[in-house]
Order: C-alpha cells, then sequence, then structure tokens
C-alpha cells in the first residue's frame, strides 16, 4: 500500500518556518484539533494514547472512552482490517491514503469516520487525523429515502395509468378524448370505433366534429366554444356521420400534462345499440374464453362458480360445468386456507391480482402449482369476479456442490408474504442470513473453522452447531485446518 507524500507541503512548513519560527507541542496540538473533527496519538501497541475533539457533533457518541484501548477495539468488526492497514502504512513525511471506518457508538448507530495516518519517526506515535462523515451518512440515507419515494410514486402512477387504460378499453360506453384548442381526437375506446364503423387509426387526429353529420355541427361548435369560456356545456343530441343514427353527447372539461382536453360521451339510442353488432363480439368472446387452454372461472362476490370452461374443469377432475356450478371457488384452489384468503383478499383491496403462485386441489387428490389472475368487476347488472388459472412451469430447485438445496432468495421470500405468516418468514430470513455469512467466513479464511469462528463472534462449539443444523462441510472428517 503505498502512502501520499506531501512534497508541496514540506515547502509551505518551510515558509512557516521562517517566518513564523518552530511550532511547539502545544500549538500544533490546537492546530491539529482545529483542524479536524478528532485526532488521535496511537502508540506502537496500537492503543489510543492522547485524543481531541472539536465541536458538539461527537458528543454522546462514547469518544471518551476510548483512552486506553486498542484502536482496533473501537471499531466494528469489517473495520478492523482498515485499522490494521492504516497503522501499517504510516510512516515519517508522508500521509496515508484516507479510509473510512464505522466506530462503535453509545447511540446504537454506528459513526462513520474517515482517517488518515503519519508516523512522526520511525518507531514513533501515530498521529490520526479524521472527519465525521454522520452528516454525510444522513444526506445519504436521506437521498435513499427520496430516490424510494420516487419510485414509489412512479410505481402508484403507471398503476393508476394501467387502470385508466384498462377501463377505457373494456367501458360499454363510447367514449372520445378531444383536444380543446383544436378540436381533434386524441384518443378512443373500442366501444367508440364499434359506434362510428371506423378503425382507431381512421379516428385519432381528425376533428371531432367532422365525425357527426353536417345538420349537426353548428351545435356541437356551439358545445366546444362553451367549453372553452366557462367550461361547461349542456347535453345535445347529435346525429353521426354515414347514418350511424342519433346520440346523446354528453361532454367534461379536464387538464392533463398542462394541456386541456375534452371527455366525450356518446350514448346511442337503443334501436342503434342493439345493431351496432356487440351481441355478435360478445359471442366471439365467450368462444375464446371457451377454448382457452388456461381454466377461465367467473364467480359471483362470494366466490361462489357461476361458470367456467373445459381447461378448469380439467384442473378440478370433473366432467361437466353443473358438477362446480355454485360451488365455492377456494374449494379447490390454494394449498391451505390462507393462500386462497389472501387472495381473495388483495382482490378487494385493489380490484385485480396478477401472477399469483399458489396450489390447485383436484377432486380426487392430485395437487398442481399454478399462476392465478384475477378481476374484479363491481359494476354492471351483476357484479363478478374473473379468474385465470394456468399450471405454473415446472422448474427444478437449485442446488449447490453436494446436492444441498440452496436457500430461498429474497424475491422468493418475499413473494410469500401474504401466504405464509411472517413468523415462519423472519425465521427462515435468519436462517439465510446466518447461513450465507457461516459460508463466506469458512470461504474467507478457507476452511479454517477457529479463524472463521472468531470473525463471526462465535465460539467453535457454537459454530460447529451451526454447521451441523445447516450441514455445511464435512464435519466428520478430520479437523487438521483448525490448527492452522
Amino acid at each position: 500500500m503505498t502512502s501520499l507524500a506531501l512534497p508541496a507541503a514540506s515547502h509551505a512548513f518551510a515558509a512557516l518556518h521562517k517566518t513564523l519560527g518552530p511550532l511547539d507541542a502545544q500549538a500544533a496540538g490546537l492546530l491539529v484539533a482545529a483542524a479536524t473533527d478528532l485526532s488521535l496519538v496511537i502508540d506502537g501497541a496500537g492503543v489510543i494514547r492522547d485524543a481531541a475533539f472539536s465541536g458538539t457533533d461527537l458528543a454522546g457518541e462514547g469518544c471518551e472512552t476510548w483512552l486506553g484501548r486498542p484502536w482496533v477495539e473501537t471499531v466494528t468488526i469489517e473495520s478492523r482490517p482498515k485499522i490494521a492497514a492504516l497503522l501499517k502504512d504510516a510512516k515519517p513525511g508522508s500521509v496515508t491514503r484516507w479510509r473510512q471506518v464505522n466506530h462503535m457508538s453509545d447511540t446504537g448507530i454506528d459513526l462513520p469516520v474517515r482517517y488518515a495516518a503519519m508516523r512522526l519517526e520511525s518507531d514513533g506515535p501515530v498521529i490520526v487525523i479524521g472527519r465525521n462523515l454522520r452528516a454525510m451518512a444522513s444526506l445519504q440515507r436521506t437521498l435513499a429515502e427520496t430516490q424510494q419515494a420516487l419510485e414509489r410514486d412512479y410505481l402508484r402512477m403507471r398503476g393508476a395509468e394501467t387502470r385508466y387504460r384498462l377501463l377505457f378499453q373494456l367501458g360499454a360506453e363510447p367514449v372520445l378524448v378531444v383536444d380543446a384548442a383544436n378540436r381533434r381526437v386524441t384518443e378512443v375506446n373500442p366501444a367508440a370505433a364499434r359506434l362510428l364503423g371506423k378503425a382507431d387509426k381512421r379516428i385519432v387526429g381528425h376533428d371531432a366534429v367532422e365525425l357527426f353529420d353536417a345538420s349537426s355541427t353548428r351545435d356541437l361548435e356551439s358545445l366546444f366554444a362553451g367549453l372553452r369560456v366557462t367550461g361547461q356545456a349542456s347535453d345535445l343530441e347529435a346525429r353521426l356521420g354515414n347514418a350511424r343514427g342519433a346520440v346523446r353527447v354528453s361532454a367534461s372539461l379536464f387538464r392533463q400534462e398542462s394541456a386541456t382536453s375534452v371527455l366525450l360521451r356518446l350514448a346511442p339510442d337503443p334501436d342503434h345499440a342493439s345493431e351496432a353488432g356487440p351481441s355478435r363480439t360478445n359471442t366471439g368472446t365467450l368462444d375464446v374464453l371457451h377454448n382457452l387452454p388456461e381454466g377461465f372461472v367467473v364467480t359471483d362476490p362470494a366466490r361462489r362458480i357461476l361458470a367456467a370452461n373445459p381447461a378448469f374443469l380439467d384442473l378440478a377432475q370433473l366432467a361437466t360445468e353443473e358438477q362446480v356450478r355454485g360451488e365455492p371457488l377456494d374449494r379447490w384452489l390454494g394449498r391451505e386456507e390462507t393462500e386462497a384468503a389472501a387472495l381473495f383478499a388483495t382482490l378487494v383491496q385493489h380490484g385485480s391480482v396478477r401472477h399469483y403462485a399458489t396450489g390447485f386441489r383436484g377432486e380426487y387428490g392430485a395437487v398442481e402449482d399454478v399462476e392465478v389472475a384475477a378481476v374484479s368487476v363491481p359494476g354492471g347488472a351483476q357484479p363478478c369476479l374473473g379468474f385465470t388459472i394456468r399450471r405454473a412451469p415446472r422448474r427444478t430447485a437449485p442446488t449447490a456442490a453436494g446436492g444441498r438445496e440452496l436457500p430461498r432468495s429474497v424475491e422468493q421470500m418475499t413473494e410469500l408474504v401474504g401466504r405464509v405468516s411472517m413468523k415462519n418468514l423472519v425465521r427462515e430470513s435468519t436462517d439465510l442470513i446466518e447461513r450465507l455469512c457461516i459460508e463466506a467466513a469458512l470461504r474467507i479464511t478457507r476452511d479454517n473453522r477457529a479463524s472463521a469462528a472468531e470473525m463471526l463472534g462465535l465460539s467453535r462449539q457454537g459454530l460447529y452447531a451451526k454447521l451441523r443444523r445447516y450441514g455445511i462441510g464435512d464435519l466428520d472428517g478430520p479437523d487438521s485446518t483448525d490448527e492452522a
């Protein structure tokens, strides 16, 4: 490790020597203490013999207890190699590079300090100067929290936009979104496209007034003019172009992304609605759902089955739809009652669920891993819940050397929230952390268990107990590495 020499500083001190004379020990100590947050004098054995602290930032951190203690014992375990490196690299006439260490603090939160060291003379004491990084660490935590808050806001916005898009596309009411400044259509939902008899691409970008018959042009122009002036407009009757029939037009003004838009709702008359062909579309949709290779089931809000497709019947090991109609879905869904309860609670709270991994129990005992997507449809003549159930792809559990199954990843454990009790999750998380720490310590010490136990702060008996618990290493073979 190379030290950072300061030839330029030597010239500056030479100039001070000529003009101010030699600097006594007391003045040098005051100068060092004033220029740093804390300064230490370390003897040849690594023990703190003197210390100076500036300001009140270090009050309550327990620094006054450091005197007479080895410097390495005042820091956390992972910082001890850095202390050893600072003392080793300290040489007369040069300053070591800065290293950040963490001191154990009486406040319960580690005290981060950035240190550099210089030895006054060969085999002499070492002067250590430090800068308190607590304020910087606080700023970093604040920045991280702010970034996480922004990420959460972004995810909420994306979720809201997704729900808006879903409602806009699946809504049965014909809706147009029109730019209030130039009356051009910016968005159109499928119901409006069917009512107008045009493809989406032929509607978006066109003047909304041109979609209607010429006899309704004046009324529509008055409607848009009233919206621009007062922000409100009364409903009106208008006729669509190409003899598509009469509709009732309702308009609402709203602002989005510094622009003003108009939401046009078109309510067709009953005769035209029956001719527009939604029944044919619905018939085609039902055929698709019936032949879907994934299980599809519709239930009432009490989760009693109203309809199910053949793929669902195959999973349930039943022959006809009549056998499942009126039965509760959780009769088959979920390995445990808590899994089905968590799925339904999430569905009620959020309105939709995706990629929910659970189990499906067949009528004759077969159990399969499945993924469930669900949506709640509270509106309409009959509120209902829709579920798609597909078989999960078969995965082999990853194994480490020796055939041991690897512990769950963080992502796998967080996916269990709501399906496994928090007590079990915490226990499994603790086991994962202990196992990874023990394996890392053995890897660092090259399987020297005595050194690994010391590194982990465990007794050798405690380490052996944990090795047996997790099945790590060969506990029956010779333990020659412990004698190293």
